[in-house]
């Protein structure tokens, strides 16, 4: 496109009562991100060096998770207080775009959409308008496109102001278009309402392109998945599936093993290596990675962890934070949180919690064990019923286990203390000072009594 900077106008003013939401469609999620957020995203990859965003309804929602999302890149807001038509709201964006720009016209709702699709569009619409079109065995509700015994593009009719002849048309209008500025401009301006919806129909420009004798160009997008907006909350759940069967496909190509690709959720990034397993329910947050022949059990949950070469999580395990070495085996019913740092070969087995605690190689906590805010060596063992008491109420507070100690079952390490390299700490103790190296150290209740005639409480009335 020469160097013709790019100007994308994203529409997001709709109110959407069909979601019945206080959420504004538009930050409504599909694969854990607001709509718009993909779309922000797509027309960045597609070249768009500018980008103005056309708000109304729930507008300081929407420029409020921008805002915070999107603080590396620049957005323009234009505002649209009356809902007129898709015409009068990019008229809003105008004033901020130059002459000498390349308008993009894109949809927050409109989720999915390529930037390939976008970037050929934005080409095309380089010096001529250029629109998106589909075909599509059923297009009700959408925009059809009228053609001339040429085969060019002659205008788009609303479905509401179509013949029963005209409706029969499967070529379908997307509402996506590109055009120079110069031309948009004074297309934009010359709108009329005098339809049955009383609205400013972005369309009716293809009508004054032909009327100037300017060819419309057309870009066909292969699959109506792509280009579907969504308006309720059964096609939001659409999109949500086609997103996810996108998001396994293209893991699959690159190695991942799937049990079942169609019982899988990633809500962020997943970098995968070579023979990867993700079993059914698994579910990826944030940014996540997962090395050479790493698995995941059956209904884990991942957020932010990096997982070394061979780590199994077993199933039901649900981990944030984590990086985890090679070799460790997590799980099942593990839970991990922000801030841990497990070496290679640790293992962490059902009902254990790991909170900021950093274990060390071939470490074992095998079950129902809380290990917070901890350093903890090599080779440790953590039995059963242990737990580090890291909180007094008011401040968090540290536990340090050195190489090769023992933890024995339902032992209490009372923070700030230390367990020296070696050191044993019998079963049942409550560890409050420094248990030394090489020693077993044990702290119990002096006297074990038995009560003689004893008898069992019994349930009143």
């Amino acid at each position: 496109m020469n160097r013709t900077a790019l100007h994308s106008i994203v529409l997001a003013a709709g109110q959407g009562t069909r979601m019945k939401s206080s959420l504004p469609k538009v930050l409504h999620p599909v694969g854990g991100k607001p709509m718009i957020g993909h779309v922000l995203d797509t027309v960045h990859a597609a070249g768009a060096s500018e980008c103005h965003v056309v708000y109304g309804h729930g507008g300081g929602q929407v420029q409020a998770w921008v805002g915070a999302q999107r603080a590396d890149r620049r957005v323009q807001w234009a505002q649209q207080a009356q809902q007129l038509g898709t015409g009068h709201a990019v008229l809003q964006a105008m004033p901020q775009v130059p002459d000498d720009a390349v308008v993009l016209v894109a949809y927050g709702d409109v989720p999915l959409i390529r930037s390939e699709t976008l970037a050929a569009l934005a080409a095309a619409g380089h010096d001529s308008l250029a629109i998106a079109t589909v075909q599509l065995a059923n297009p009700r509700g959408y925009g059809r496109i009228l053609r001339n015994a040429e085969g060019k593009i002659a205008g788009i009719v609303e479905e509401n102001d179509a013949s029963e002849e005209q409706r029969a048309i499967r070529e379908a209008n997307t509402g996506l278009l590109a055009a120079p500025a110069r031309l948009l401009r004074p297309w934009l301006n010359a709108l009329r309402n005098d339809n049955r919806k009383g609205e400013y129909y972005l369309t009716d420009v293809v009508a004054a392109a032909v009327r100037e004798g300017l060819t419309v160009q057309s870009i066909g997008v292969a699959s109506a998945e792509e280009v579907e907006g969504v308006n309720d909350r059964l096609q939001l759940a659409q999109q949500e599936r086609v997103y996810q069967r996108r998001q396994a496909e293209a893991l699959m190509r690159e190695g991942v093993s799937f049990a079942d690709p169609s019982r899988f959720e990633l809500r962020g990034t997943l970098k995968v290596g070579r023979d990867v397993f993700i079993d059914v329910g698994v579910v990826i947050e944030g940014d996540c990675s997962l090395a050479d022949g790493v698995s995941v059990g059956a209904y884990s949950v991942l957020k932010d962890v990096m997982l070394g070469a061979n780590t199994q999580v077993l199933s039901h395990s649900v981990l944030e934070g984590l990086d985890a070495g090679q070799h460790c085996r997590i799980g099942p019913f593990a839970r991990v949180r922000p801030g841990s740092r497990f070496a290679d070969e640790v293992h962490i087995g059902n009902f254990v919690e790991v909170k900021k605690g950093e274990l060390g190689t071939a470490t074992k906590a095998g079950h129902l064990a809380y290990i917070g805010d901890a350093m903890v060596g090599a080779r440790v063992n953590i039995s059963a019923g242990v737990i580090t008491c890291n909180y007094d109420g008011a401040n968090k507070h540290t536990t340090v286990i050195g190489d090769d100690a023992f933890i024995g079952t339902d032992s209490q390490l009372v923070a700030p203390v230390t367990v020296e390299r070696g050191a044993y700490v019998a079963a049942g103790s409550t560890i409050t000072k420094t248990a030394p190296a090489d020693a077993l150290t044990i702290c119990r209740s002096r006297d074990q009594k038995s009560i003689a005639g004893w008898k069992k409480p019994s349930k009143s009335g």
